[in-house]
């Protein structure tokens, strides 16, 4: 079964002649939404549920870890406007931008509809209003469907003129923004929260601070201070648990609420009525600060918790840091500075020593050295001159030179590699399930244990039972985190994920990243992926007519009439000698068998043992060295000079410098590897023998690579696949990971799971190194939430009071949940010092 549901896998099986009804299926859209205001688990539970309700979404997911919603739908049936709609019915919001645009050439109210009309049509503008007067264009947006010149560029087709785009902010990193904001306004209420709360706890204790004037000591100077406290700083819990209700649910926001009102409403009655207690023979006591301190607390775990969260985030601030803000393009017989985002395809840049590459391309002319670390990760600058691609946001070391932009905007590596690392980062990894489905039972339960320990507590317990049982019953109410179990995976796959980013590991998300550290069996395709994918002169062996050098410049000199690969290879070989070529005086392809050329008045022959047997070439004393070179994968290639054999050249694609390395790491781990090859078994077994490669499956026609890996799916093993070609896409497809190399095609990236920047398969290794300390974070993640809650609830509810004459206090069970969420952000940030075991 073909796992994937991605326009990647329509696009390879087009391209290849795959299945007829994946072209016939129309393809669901896809949009995140930033949501604001989620607080927990169940917050997110709640938004999910109620977008995948809506008519025409084929998937939602919303991740609380990155607060945000990935939805899948059917644009002729609802479009991003109805599921902003259905989110702020759930009592949560998006995060919409907003923005204000200039624009010259307005006249009349129909320029005004004009431009409204063209702006409502796109996709991701969910509102438009132009004024006339002041000649400017308010926008609302949504950054993940359009960006800035995008807008720009709609209303310019519509006849009229931006004059200045917005520079504040990068809008491109939005949820940060949001973020940002929501941060700010926590810590607001956090400070106004600690000072109001640090005078009604001093007030509440005035045996503890007898230096405390009296007046703060009054029930009614408490209840006033702790009012703001409780509705103001604590209000979006009663928000959070009233969405909740409302669509009846309970979540952490119910917890919190319903616990701290009945201290808080406790306190009111006992203040108001107090007579209602005495004649009860109860001392009427208040809790104000109990109340007050628990919702100061947990705001303050909140705001730590905000805080830490934003690190986990830090690769795509790292990426977004990296994007060059102007391109110097060739306009007219000038050179003239733009913003990148005007820059088109087929534009020519110059780009100095010492600065940015803007956007990706081909070398026109001149030299350099380029620091391409902070994309690929390689650690030496790479010389780049005519002909060379170049990579947008890396960096120009030595010379300068001109290339020709071939990729813009979102087309650019970086450009895909945010939106890879963005889309990785909002997924769910498949572990996360469980905390989902113990989260959605978790606050009920809580509720009843709650609710059981103020009637246990009220009917058997000491006296004052009143006190007893409140207390108590908060303590329960509080100390429950089911926010731990909503962050213990999300925060480890974001980490994670944003450290592959940075070593050039680009991981689609948190199921592959999962399913990498489970896996026990790689296939590796032959050409390209194991090997470098183009022949090169191995050997040489000369007669005693010819030297190496005149062998390589008689060949080589004919060969470039040539447009074979092995005789590219020849040339090649050549030209690192820097050996003069000339021009032959004839030249004539045998088909199948070689060349006959006259070189220097001379007749030449180039090619198969048949092409020399032909002419009556003795071949005799090179033919037992030409079948030991055959029985080692490599091409023998003859050179006959004047029907006498001159020379023997053998020509290969030779494996990778690391690859012996990658595969004997991956056996160290207990792996199986499989080569998959075209080629035919001579030369397969040649290859996998210097490879160290036991299982080998030669002669594969492309379309059968995808019967050989549900082959050993069936036999019950988690299959990788490796490639590079247009060819190995449905096979990347199929298996249970699907890992491509970078120097490979777009479509078999498109079809991976994991893409590998640079054209290296340590990136293998390092992968799945990273998807084991992933799942091993998200683990003691879950272990620790687990923990905690298994442990403080029974404390919370008084099982040790029996025994030890202990409780514990509903402050202390605050500062523990809180700590709890904390503790778990912490852990997953952990990862980011971790170094890839490799």
């Amino acid at each position: 079964m073909v796992k994937k549901e991605t326009a990647s896998i329509e696009k390879s099986s087009e391209l290849i002649g795959g299945d007829q009804a994946i072209k016939k299926k129309k393809k669901a859209e896809r949009v995140d939404l930033p949501i604001v205001g989620m607080s927990c688990a169940g917050c997110a539970s709640t938004v999910q549920k109620n977008l995948a309700a809506l008519k025409g979404v084929e998937s939602a997911s919303v991740n609380f870890g990155t607060t945000q919603a990935t939805v899948l739908f059917q644009p002729q049936l609802v479009d991003p406007a109805d599921l902003i709609s259905q989110v702020r019915k759930s009592g949560y919001d998006v995060g919409i931008a907003s923005v204000e645009i200039p624009i010259q050439g307005m006249h009349c109210a129909s320029c005004v509809q004009a431009i409204e009309k063209a702006l409502l049509k796109e996709k991701g503008i969910t509102k438009a209003s132009v004024n006339l007067a002041s000649e400017k264009a308010k926008i609302e947006y949504i950054p993940s469907l359009i960006n800035l010149p995008e807008i720009k560029k709609v209303i310019e087709q519509t006849g009229y003129k931006v004059l200045k785009l917005p520079g504040e902010g990068d809008l491109e990193d939005f949820e940060s923004i949001i973020r940002e904001a929501e941060y700010r306004k926590l810590k607001m209420k956090f400070i106004v929260g600690a000072i109001l709360g640090l005078f009604i706890f001093f007030g509440s204790m005035p045996h503890w601070f007898p230096w405390i004037p009296a007046f703060l000591n009054n029930f009614f100077v408490l209840w006033i201070l702790a009012t703001p406290v409780q509705f103001w700083i604590g209000g979006q819990f009663y928000r959070g648990a009233w969405s909740a209700f409302k669509h009846r649910n309970a979540d952490m926001n119910t917890l919190i609420a319903v616990g701290t009102s009945a201290a808080y409403l406790y306190s009111v009655t006992a203040t108001v009525y107090p007579f209602f207690f005495e004649s009860g023979g109860i001392k009427p006591d208040v809790y104000f600060d109990t109340s007050a301190m628990i919702i100061v607390l947990i705001l303050f775990g909140r705001l730590l918790e905000a805080r830490a969260k934003g690190r986990t985030s830090e690769a795509i601030k790292k990426l977004i840091g990296l994007q060059p803000k102007t391109a110097r393009v060739k306009r007219g017989k000038q050179d003239k500075d733009i913003p990148v985002e005007e820059v088109v395809v087929g534009d020519e840049i110059l780009v100095r020593p010492g600065e940015k590459i803007p956007v990706d391309g081909i070398v026109l002319g001149g030299k350099s050295a380029v620091d391409e670390s902070m994309i690929t990760g390689e650690s030496f600058p790479v010389k780049k001159e005519a002909g060379d691609e170049v990579i947008g946001a890396t960096l120009n070391k030595t010379g300068s030179f001109r290339f020709q932009a071939t990729r813009v905007g979102k087309e650019t590596a970086l450009a895909r590699i945010i939106k890879l690392v963005r889309d990785a980062q909002g997924s769910k990894a498949p572990i996360q399930r469980l905390a989902d489905v113990i989260a959605s039972y978790f606050v009920p339960i809580v509720i009843s244990i709650a609710i059981a320990t103020f009637v246990i507590w009220f009917n058997f317990g000491p006296k004052p039972a009143l006190t007893f049982s409140l207390l108590n019953f908060v303590a329960v109410m509080i100390v429950a985190c089911p926010c731990a179990l909503g962050l213990a995976t999300p925060t480890a796959v974001m980490v994670g994920t944003g450290k592959g980013a940075e070593n050039g590991i680009l991981i689609k998300g948190g199921e592959s990243l999962e399913t990498a550290h489970k896996l026990d069996t790689i296939v590796f395709d032959k050409t390209g992926t194991l090997t470098k994918g183009e022949p090169e002169v191995t050997d040489l062996l000369v007669g005693s007519t010819l030297s190496e050098e005149e062998i390589l410049q008689v060949t080589a000199s004919i060969e470039k009439m040539s447009e074979h690969p092995l005789g590219e290879a020849i040339v090649k070989k050549a030209e690192e000698r820097e050996i003069t070529l000339l021009e032959p005086d004839d030249f004539r392809v045998i088909q199948g068998r070689g060349i006959e050329s006259k070189f220097d008045g001379k007749n030449v022959l180039i090619g198969s043992e048949k092409l020399m047997e032909e002419n009556n070439v003795d071949v005799l004393d090179f033919k037992s060295t030409a079948a030991d070179f055959s029985e080692e994968g490599k091409t023998p290639i003859y050179v006959a000079l004047q029907e006498k054999a001159a020379g023997l050249l053998t020509v290969a694609d030779t494996l990778k410098e690391d690859t012996i390395w990658a595969l004997e790491k991956l056996k160290a781990e207990g792996i199986e590897v499989i080569m998959l090859t075209g080629d035919n078994r001579r030369t397969a077994r040649a290859i996998a023998k210097k490879a160290g490669i036991v299982s080998v499956i030669p002669e594969v026609l492309p379309a059968d690579k995808v019967k050989h890996i549900q082959r050993l799916q069936s036999e019950g093993k988690k299959v990788a696949m490796v490639g590079d070609g247009i060819n190995d896409a449905p096979a990347l497809a199929q298996a249970d990971v699907g890992i491509a190399i970078g120097s490979g095609t777009d479509v078999a990236m498109e079809a991976a799971d994991i893409t590998l920047i640079r054209d290296e398969l340590a990136g293998v290794v390092k992968a799945i190194a990273l998807s084991r300390q992933t799942i091993k974070v998200i683990k003691q993640n879950l272990f620790w939430a687990f923990f905690y809650n298994t442990l403080g609830i029974p404390i919370a509810a008084g099982i040790l009071y029996p025994f030890f004459g202990i409780l514990l206090s509903p402050i202390i069970a605050s500062a523990a949940m809180a700590s709890s969420s904390v503790s778990v952000v912490s852990n997953s940030l952990r990862l980011r010092r971790r170094k890839l075991n490799v």
